[in-house]
């Protein structure tokens, strides 16, 4: 008889002990290692970004008010009427995120969404909320 002992992986240890399967819990856990070694947290980190810069309702009005096309920071604030300082702030957060460009035009700044991704995923956002009413 062997009386080499394999080494406990606490992630199986764990799941053993939650699903009372020890023979289930090395195949969860071999399934879980093979799933998070494709997360990149570089990426994570990204995309966190993003959902942080959308989880404003002022920057969201930016963004709904620039889906019709390019408009100038003076154009913004007086729509959402806010000050200056707090719509530059804001246009920033987005830009930062990547979720709106900014054109220079003489001493004024126009912006514009990056890409029509942004617009899909605003889309999005009002589906999942679409439900919830009521």
């Amino acid at each position: 008889m062997s009386d080499i002992v394999e080494p406990q992986d606490p992630c199986v240890e764990r799941l053993a002990k939650l699903t009372g399967d020890r023979c289930k819990a090395k195949n969860a856990a071999r399934r879980l290692k093979a799933l998070t070694e494709k997360i990149d947290e570089a990426e994570l980190a990204a995309e966190a970004d993003v959902f942080r810069a959308m989880a404003d309702p002022f920057r969201l009005a930016i963004l709904q008010l620039l889906r019709d096309g390019e408009l100038c920071v003076c154009e913004i604030m007086t729509a959402l009427e806010r000050p200056q300082s707090s719509t530059s702030h804001h246009l920033s957060i987005l830009k930062r995120a990547g979720l709106v460009k900014e054109r220079r035009e003489g001493k004024w700044s126009r912006y514009r969404l990056s890409e029509g991704a942004v617009i899909e995923m605003m889309n999005l956002a009002g589906l999942m909320t679409d439900g919830r009413e009521g």
